[in-house]
């Protein structure tokens, strides 16, 4: 069975839990809280040069197709509005 969304329907009860969440005491949790801080700076490292590396493996062919596929994209969501292609 899909979980419900915990979302208040109504624009009263979405403020009331904006400002509830917002003047909580709770302090707020590190992304990073129980994980192991070396795969933590490895991925990142991965990370950071995933697409520079991928970018200079390209070849000058294969760049203008993603490119060309890009603005084929962008061209079809502005012509018939925000429609995935």
């Amino acid at each position: 069975m899909p979980k419900r969304s915990s979302k208040p329907r109504d624009l009263n009860s979405m403020a009331a839990a904006i400002v509830a969440q917002s003047t909580a005491d709770e302090p707020e949790r590190d992304a990073d809280e129980g994980k192991n801080p070396a795969a933590v700076a490895l991925g990142r490292l991965g990370g950071q040069k995933g697409g520079r590396a991928r970018a200079e493996k390209l070849t000058a062919e294969e760049r203008s197709d993603i490119a060309r596929n890009a603005a084929r994209s962008r061209w079809r969501r502005s012509t018939y509005g925000n429609e995935p292609a």
